[in-house]
């Protein structure tokens, strides 16, 4: 009698362990996070991969802690502006845009970007109005500059995510210039200070090196006819 109540209550306490282990393993499965996947299409249109970029960063990809890291905006503008990676990404609203990346070494690739307005970034330091130019600095010295009625007219983003992941190393984490209808060297990558300027001369790392300042990408209306063929004007 006694051995038959121990084999009752043994057979009682495995099904309760039973009950709570796999109890526990399906309320986890149900709430496990997920490796994020990849967009490859958005509303109808194929998109480049986030690896079909090619390296030539001046000094390779660079790691930055997102703890540490910190934004400036600064220059010509009523308060100088700082804030952390949770400031940019938490407290601005987001955008999202489908633009081409232009490279001068001939090849190109179609992203869905995300991220916020650089024109929100400057409204809040408030620009002053002998303003003309907006500088970008990097976290590797890489340095570039846009006009600043490009920026502002052409809602320029500083995307924090590529194809709905979020910036690896080599992209630019934390953020890199949407520089859209400019080519790849003004997509500065590791932006970590934005200077509001008067100075509509200064040149950035390949700008300076003889690389176009204004770095448009020609259109179809600059194609011309040339030896029988159709060609880029200068």
């Amino acid at each position: 009698m006694h051995i038959t109540k121990f084999l009752l209550l043994g057979v009682v306490l495995v099904s309760v362990v039973a009950v709570i282990f796999f109890g526990s393993r399906h309320w986890t499965n149900e709430t496990e996070l997920l490796n994020p996947v990849e967009i490859k299409e958005y509303e109808g249109q194929m998109l480049s991969s986030t690896r079909d970029f090619r390296e030539n960063s001046i000094k390779g990809p660079q790691y930055i802690d997102n703890e540490s890291y910190s934004l400036i905006v600064t220059g010509l503008v009523s308060n100088v502006k700082v804030y952390s990676y949770a400031d940019v990404i938490n407290t601005h609203e987001h955008y999202k845009k489908v633009v081409t990346l232009h490279c001068v070494d001939g090849w190109d690739v179609t992203i869905l970007w995300e991220g916020v307005l650089v024109k929100d970034l400057l409204e809040e330091a408030g620009v002053n109005p002998e303003a003309k130019v907006v500088i970008f600095y990097a976290f590797d010295n890489y340095s570039t500059s846009l006009p600043l009625d490009y920026v502002i007219d052409n809602d320029i983003i500083m995307a924090c995510k590529m194809n709905g992941l979020t910036l690896p190393p080599e992209r630019g984490f934390p953020f890199q210039l949407v520089a859209e209808s400019k080519q790849g060297y003004k997509w500065i990558k590791w932006i970590t200070k934005i200077e509001l300027s008067d100075d509509v001369d200064y040149r950035g790392y390949w700008e300076s090196r003889g690389f176009s300042h204004e770095a448009d990408i020609p259109q179809e209306d600059d194609i011309e006819e040339e030896d029988g063929g159709p060609s880029f004007t200068p």
